[in-house]
């Protein structure tokens, strides 16, 4: 009997050394991420490559392969449901449906989730399966600041911020009545007031890649912040202080994966890196692709409908060898839509003519049948110059590269030497400055140095690079980013029902 009281003791320091070794176990996780999704619901050809990649129900195959073997979290981090005619011409029904289907753990909201106004977007809300998030977005309730998930006992808090310049990239009135806090504050108040409610904090951002960087500078306590807007494509995590950052590039053609190990609510180890979805090699997920195609039959119809009419007969054909009225009239609504000071398409990228009369659907996508998204970059007066001799060289047009434009005009002499052929050049009506700088907008394709233009691949080589150089001048600006030009196109005729152009010299040829 004597020896009951030593084993008590016995008993309870080896219950008190498992309490204590369970309390320190680790526990490990995987998150997938996408961002900036655009509704691109079927595979899309590499630039520059014939490879194909994406395709929203290969993506929802390859997310059951890396979900079946540990816990795991599926994020959003914002614009999904504007983009791409599959999900546009349903104002996001279809992308939130599928992603309902393929079990999102959350959302955050983008800037172009509010492009078709404040009532719709309460609808995908009330019909999406997860929580969608915005913290810094006030006189919005729909969306909740934060959520917290369990994973294997683990209290996870996941914030959702929205970048501040969501007022200026969407038309004021699909945010009218919102407040966008500045996102530091925003952020620095609810890691303090998640710290004693959670074991980990993960920021689902949508603010870009500097963006992100600077906030993991500014506010301590993040551990992860899974990243869109900037369509960055960061093959692994970077990491600032003690935060780890990820995005995933865009449009589905690559999912995100990141690993982590956590011990004592700190994360002892981690391992990140963004698998590409092949079609080829891929398995679709049958009820995703359903949906898929169910959408695409029914937007089939209503490609047909007419969405305005042209007062005047709008040739655009011969856009790769001189300046057309259609070819006004697109370049004139991207300069519109994005506010640049001047805006740039190349004359290969329309393909067809729009007559008097009725404008159908069908008619704009014949017309510009790229999707190409609109970019804006900051530029110099030389760097101008530079990219229109280079617009100029082929008054033939056999490569595509002829400028159709808004906001300037343009004189040359195809007799001078290649590179000084420009012999008068004025914006808004006044004379290029090759020291001042301007806002240019022009097309994803021709930013990246799609047909020749070699002089955007210079500007951007000042840009950060791959998100690794966050000391470099960032010369684009995004905030238009997630649209295409087609689309732009179509919302235009929409709005004014009636539309005309005409030729008016702003290119010139000197006899």
């Amino acid at each position: 009997m004597k020896t009951f009281p030593t084993l008590i003791r016995i008993l309870l320091f080896f219950f008190l050394t498992a309490s204590s070794c369970f309390g320190a176990e680790q526990v490990q996780f995987r998150i997938l991420h996408l961002n900036d999704f655009h509704g691109f619901a079927e595979p899309q050809r590499l630039s520059g490559s014939a490879q194909t990649a994406g395709g929203l129900s290969f993506l929802a195959g390859s997310i059951n392969q890396f979900r079946k073997h540990q816990p795991t979290l599926l994020l959003a981090a914002g614009d999904f449901i504007q983009g791409h005619p599959w999900t546009n011409l349903f104002e996001g029904k279809s992308t939130i449906e599928a992603m309902n289907v393929m079990g999102f753990s959350a959302m955050v909201l983008g800037n172009h989730e509010f492009d078709f106004g404040q009532d719709v977007l309460k609808k995908r809300i009330a019909e999406a399966a997860f929580p969608v998030l915005a913290a810094n977005v006030r006189g919005f309730p729909s969306v909740k600041p934060y959520v917290i998930k369990d994973i294997s006992g683990l209290k996870v808090g996941i914030i959702g911020l929205i970048t501040e310049e969501t007022s200026t990239t969407t038309h004021p009135k699909n945010v009218e009545g919102l407040i966008f806090s500045p996102v530091i504050d925003t952020a620095q108040q609810l890691v303090r007031e998640l710290r004693n409610k959670t074991d980990l904090i993960i920021i689902l951002s949508h603010l870009g890649l500097p963006a992100d960087v600077a906030l993991a500078g500014a506010v301590e306590g993040i551990d992860i912040i899974v990243g869109g807007h900037s369509h960055t494509r960061v093959e692994k995590p970077m990491i600032v202080r003690n935060t780890l950052i990820v995005q995933a590039w865009e449009h589905g053609k690559v999912l995100g994966v990141l690993d982590v190990t956590v011990r004592n609510k700190k994360i002892s180890g981690h391992e990140g890196r963004l698998i590409v979805i092949d079609p080829v090699q891929n398995k679709p997920d049958p009820p995703v692709a359903q949906i898929v195609d169910r959408y695409q039959t029914q937007a089939a119809g209503i490609l047909n409908h007419v969405i305005g009419e042209a007062r005047v007969d709008l040739p655009g054909k011969e856009s790769r060898c001189r300046e057309t009225s259609l070819g006004n009239l697109v370049a004139d609504i991207l300069r519109q839509q994005t506010g640049a000071d001047i805006a740039l398409i190349n004359g290969g990228g329309i393909r067809a003519d729009i007559w008097k009369g009725p404008v159908r659907m069908n008619d704009i996508l014949s017309v510009l049948p790229f999707s190409n998204r609109a970019i804006v970059l900051k530029v110099s007066g030389q760097e101008i110059k530079d990219i229109f001799e280079h617009g100029i060289s082929d008054p033939e047009g056999k490569a595509g590269r002829y400028p159709q434009v808004s906001g300037m005009q343009l004189t040359y002499n195809p007799a001078n030497p290649a590179g000084q052929r420009i012999t008068g050049f004025t914006i808004n009506g006044k004379p290029l400055q090759t020291d001042q700088r301007y806002t240019l907008a022009t097309s994803d394709f021709l930013a990246a140095g799609g047909d020749g233009y070699a002089a955007f691949t210079r500007i951007l080589k000042t840009m950060n690079d791959g998100g690794q150089n966050t000391a470099s001048e960032n010369r684009a600006l995004f905030f238009a980013s997630g649209r295409d030009i087609r689309d732009m196109v179509i919302d235009f005729i929409r709005d004014n029902k009636m539309i005309s152009a005409a030729v008016e010299n702003r290119i010139r040829k000197e006899d």
